[in-house]
């Protein structure tokens, strides 16, 4: 290996042991769409010793601000909130039937154990599901909204109501942190609160090395992506950005059954993901690419065709135009309880975000030109 390759492939770690234990606790804090107030304020109060100033919207979108009197403003930014469930139906034997809140996997959930959000706290239940003994010799019914259904433990709808439980409660999977094989993070909600840490990195790194902003940053945890980049679209009406990088996670394609034809090549550990949409713009991307190998930071490549489906799509199209890039994170088994995402990568993108907002420039123009 020559000395150029082996600089290029030297790991540089970012994530330290207090920033893992607030991962850790962020991830196993339940934060489902349109009911994300007890994670936004795990994520402010460890982002609070790194900014200026503090903003949460009306439907708890939170932000930190560094240099929140500058006239140009540039965002990066996360969601927050993850898929879920809604009660939707109790029958008069106590079983609960359920819509999605988010695209929540229906394949995943028989025999999954979940949390029922009350107003009396949490009601514990589980995804029932017949056993194999009494499907045998019939054709088999794949699980589906129709056929998927919650038992508490109860044996009537008063009973059910009687916990606290009613049409519209919330339901979220129980499952937990962990990291396997010291190589990947696991857990349920990645997707996109990985996103949240990475944002609030850097500006922990910022503080740390004492770097002053010629403009105002504006760190952004939006809610209610999960059902159609909401959160996003009205923060961005707020602030009013001139730049704006999102990071969200998008899909390692090299396990089995995902079709590389369709989805393309993208792998965990491999580096950054940036992508190629009309939401993304041109320089700003082109900007994006010379950063990351200038600081020898690998990176792949994706492309979408009409829009990325993250919250860069909000802030391209929002305020007359805000240049956006979209730098996302590989990840596997998305909108399961089990997504996985590599430890490097996620450096790797903090490192990008960060050698990024040092790069650009106040009043910085990012039109090809102007007449």
């Amino acid at each position: 290996m020559s000395k150029k390759s082996s600089k290029e492939h030297k790991h540089v770690e970012v994530v330290n042991k207090q920033s893992l234990a607030f991962f850790e606790s962020y991830i196993n804090n339940p934060s489902p769409t349109g009911f994300e107030w007890q994670g936004q304020r795990l994520w402010l109060d460890y982002l609070k010793p790194y900014v200026d100033d503090t903003y949460v919207d009306n439907y708890g979108t939170a932000v930190g601000i560094i240099n929140p009197d500058a006239p140009y403003k540039v965002v990066i930014e996360a969601h927050s909130d993850e898929i879920s469930w809604f009660v939707n139906y109790i029958t008069s034997d106590g079983l609960i039937y359920v819509i999605r809140n988010g695209g929540s996997d229906h394949q995943i959930a028989p025999s999954k154990r979940v949390n029922i959000h009350t107003d009396n706290g949490i009601v514990k239940a589980v995804f029932g599901w017949p056993a194999i003994h009494t499907r045998s010799g019939e054709k088999e019914d794949a699980p589906s909204l129709k056929n998927i259904f919650l038992d508490c433990g109860c044996t009537s709808k008063d009973e059910v109501e009687a916990l606290g439980i009613h049409v519209g409660s919330v339901v979220t999977y129980e499952d937990e942190f962990m990291v396997l094989n010291d190589r990947y993070y696991v857990g349920r909600a990645l997707d996109n609160r990985a996103g949240g840490l990475m944002i609030a990195e850097v500006a922990r790194l910022l503080k740390e090395n004492k770097k002053k902003l010629p403009f105002g940053l504006y760190i952004v945890n939006s809610v209610q992506e999960e059902i159609g980049l909401k959160g996003a679209e009205m923060i961005a009406d707020y602030i009013k950005p001139n730049v704006a990088i999102v990071t969200d996670v998008t899909h390692d394609t090299t396990t089995p059954m995902i079709n590389k034809i369709t989805q393309g090549e993208l792998a965990c550990g491999k580096g950054p993901v940036v992508s190629y949409a009309p939401a993304v713009q041109i320089n700003l991307n082109k900007m994006l690419i010379e950063v990351a190998k200038e600081h020898n930071i690998p990176f792949q490549r994706q492309a979408s065709s009409r829009f990325t489906g993250t919250d860069t799509d909000a802030f391209a199209y929002s305020n007359g135009g805000v240049p956006s890039a979209l730098i996302s994170l590989p990840l596997r088994y998305m909108h399961t309880t089990v997504e996985m995402i590599h430890k490097e990568d996620v450096d790797n993108v903090i490192r990008l975000i960060y050698e990024m907002v040092l790069a650009i420039k106040p009043d910085q123009d990012f039109r090809t030109f102007t007449k």
